[in-house]
């Protein structure tokens, strides 16, 4: 299968959930969100829920399991919360909660990313799976590491993953 079969066999039209995990962004300054929902719109997604919860793991627990549980919702994204410092949470709640991990996300986005930021992308614990029949994929709340891990990896395939999810 090409390249081109490959993708138009995916979803064309997704209903997709956006989580920011910041204790200190919000509506008017969550530019990695904003720029999630402006991507996801520009390839012709439906953003079926945002919200934005603090860096505590009950909370964004509860809020992925909320969208999990939702049938209408093909995927959730969400950035922020993937670093190492104490704070940083995300990739502990969402590797326990997926039922099939995806490796090769985290690893084509530190790839991707040791391209632009050289060994600090080590940092990054960028995370994607399934969760059920629900894809979820994890980013770095920068508006740069947003802008890389969409267009380069989660809008590309996003609908091929959702329509593999489904089989």
């Amino acid at each position: 299968m090409s390249v081109q079969q490959h993708r138009q066999a995916g979803e064309t039209s997704l209903r997709v959930a956006v989580l920011t995990v910041s204790d200190t962004r919000t509506l008017e300054t969550d530019k990695g969100g904003a720029l999630v929902i402006e991507l996801l719109a520009a390839a012709g997604h439906e953003v079926a829920d945002r919200e934005i919860v603090p860096d505590e793991p009950m909370l964004v627990q509860a809020m992925l399991e909320q969208w999990v549980a939702n049938e209408t919702i093909d995927a959730v994204l969400i950035t922020g919360g993937t670093g190492i410092s104490a704070r940083d949470n995300t990739f502990e709640v969402v590797a326990l909660m997926l039922t099939r991990l995806l490796p090769g996300y985290g690893e084509l986005f530190r790839m991707l990313s040791y391209q632009e930021i050289g060994a600090a992308a080590m940092l990054s614990r960028a995370v994607g799976g399934l969760c059920d029949q629900t894809i979820v994929l994890t980013m770095p709340g920068s508006t740069a590491a947003v802008r890389l891990a969409m267009e380069k990896l989660i809008v590309p395939e996003l609908g091929h993953l959702v329509h593999e999810a489904r089989k």
